[in-house]
């Protein structure tokens, strides 16, 4: 709700990696193993050999560890997948705006008229009141005002540009805060801006999907994006 005041799939096979290493020492840890059970039964003493719960317990062993490398290999298919589809639906939001956590707002006077980017708040439970303040770069307070009533939930807002004089503010880049109470009582609210999404990095070792949003925002995980516009 906003109120007024393609790209490639790209799966990286990591061929060689740890994968491939996991699963060699795996299948010698299984051959070792199964060498020092044949040993032992050829070299074991005749009129003490090796009980059955013995050698059933060193046999569910190794077929622990085979099991234990099967589940490992169906899970990362399965987070293979899983990747893909968030990847694929990560470049859905190519060239669109996305509301991200930040405190940015973007102020452009033009002949055809006055611009800025929306902000946004996410509230927890709902607000009584919501109390804007936009500062300049200098932390200069430019305006300040009550939206009002706010429901829990993430809501976007548009600023007019205008000073508390009633002035149009210059162009560039400004900061917004917002305070949320209810009765005496200050809500948690988290302050959201505006960007574009420009391109997608597909998930790594060090985390999932990844949005590039400009050198401004950098990049932030799909988790991230609040609400799209």
């Amino acid at each position: 709700m906003s109120t007024t005041i393609d790209s490639n799939v790209v799966t990286r096979l990591n061929q060689g990696g740890p994968s491939a290493r996991d699963a060699s020492q795996s299948a010698e840890l299984r051959n070792n193993f199964m060498t020092l059970l044949i040993a032992q039964m050829q070299h074991q003493d005749p009129l003490k050999p090796m009980d059955n719960h013995e050698m059933t317990s060193q046999l569910a062993q190794i077929n622990t560890v085979s099991g234990i490398e099967d589940l490992n290999k169906t899970l990362a298919g399965i987070t293979d997948q899983m990747n893909a589809g968030q990847t694929l639906q990560a470049t859905g939001l190519i060239g669109k705006g996305v509301m991200v956590p930040g405190n940015r707002v973007l102020l452009e006077q033009s002949e055809d008229g006055t611009h800025t980017t929306p902000f946004g708040i996410e509230l927890e439970q709902s607000a009584e009141n919501v109390r804007v303040t936009i500062a300049n770069a200098s932390g200069q307070v430019i305006n300040r005002y009550d939206i009002g009533a706010v429901q829990a939930g993430v809501e976007s807002f548009t600023w007019d540009g205008m000073t508390s004089e009633g002035e149009a503010a210059v162009s560039g880049a400004y900061q917004v805060r917002v305070e949320a109470t209810s009765g005496d009582k200050t809500l948690n609210a988290t302050t959201l801006n505006y960007a574009v999404v420009g391109g997608v990095t597909p998930p790594d070792g060090n985390g999932g999907v990844k949005l590039d949003l400009g050198a401004v925002y950098g990049q932030v995980g799909l988790g991230e994006v609040k609400q799209i516009l």
